[in-house]
């Protein structure tokens, strides 16, 4: 079973069906250029410390987009959620772009994303209505970075522990909110290895699944040193067609603090049969 939910969650993400920042701790609102020039001082060991940052925020609101482009076919799936990250747990609404006839769209998804794990109601023709699918995350050549048309926000953030050169853009406003802006590249080898429980596996597998190792992004944090939103440029083969796939993920993180209740389903509500292929 683990294998067809393998050979399924590979040919979603193909398909593409489914699939800055304050140097210091909070209280970092400092003073003028030289609290300024701190920050933009060591902007890589300011991105290595993001993760843990939203940790002791404790959850949060989420956006996702991810697009998706090969062989002249531009998709984009959108998302919407809660994430707790001292439990590792999030639940996400995602949704699917029309058919590129038009004709019908699919319905939402409900995703409950961990570490070790995505859960996805609404997947797969065949599947009861009441049923979720089980896909490891470890088993995904992607990490589950990209297939579950989503970035588990925490993994977003963890991404970051892999930051080999970054530098400070400056400031600007997202959303109303005063934030940093850094850009840089990361290494996923790294971040595998400095990331925490479940994601050390899931991040390994997308450092040996994507065309490259290096991740682009652009990272923009609070003067409390949460991400706002973090955006990133992955790129894959098609294992299909040998097409190369180019994906950029973008996670926007909100209303810090809000109430999150993820209850992950029993076995008995796990379907067991195989995923068609949509």
């Amino acid at each position: 079973m683990a294998q067809r939910q393998h050979r399924w969650a590979g040919a979603v993400a193909v398909a593409g069906l489914v699939a800055s920042v304050c140097a210091g701790a909070a209280g970092c609102a400092g003073s003028g250029a030289a609290a300024e020039g701190g920050r933009a001082a060591d902007p890589v060991g300011t991105l290595h410390r993001a993760a843990d940052t939203l940790v002791g925020a404790g959850s949060s609101k989420a956006r996702t987009s991810m697009e998706m482009a090969t062989g002249g076919t531009r998709v984009t799936i959108r998302g919407e959620g809660v994430y707790d990250y001292r439990h590792r747990l999030g639940r996400l609404k995602v949704m699917l772009p029309q058919d590129p006839a038009g004709e019908s769209r699919h319905r939402p998804i409900t995703e409950l994303l961990t570490p070790e794990a995505l859960f996805m109601k609404n997947r797969g023709a065949g599947v009861p209505a009441d049923k979720w699918v089980r896909v490891a995350t470890a088993s995904l050549s992607d990490g589950n970075l990209v297939t579950g048309g989503a970035t588990d926000p925490l993994a977003a953030a963890e991404v970051l522990r892999g930051t080999r050169t970054a530098t400070y853009v400056g400031r600007t406003e997202l959303a109303g909110t005063a934030v940093r802006h850094y850009r840089g590249t990361a290494d996923l080898t790294v971040a595998a290895r400095n990331a925490t429980g479940g994601n050390r596996a899931s991040l390994a597998a997308a450092a040996k699944g994507f065309a490259t190792a290096r991740v682009p992004f652009d990272a923009y944090l609070d003067d409390q040193g949460r991400i706002r939103k973090v955006r990133y440029r992955f790129s894959f083969v098609n294992g299909q067609r040998e097409r190369a796939v180019a994906v950029a993920s973008t996670t926007l993180l909100y209303g810090f603090g809000a109430a999150v209740d993820v209850r992950l389903p029993a076995s008995r509500d796990i379907y067991a049969g195989r995923v068609a292929e949509e």
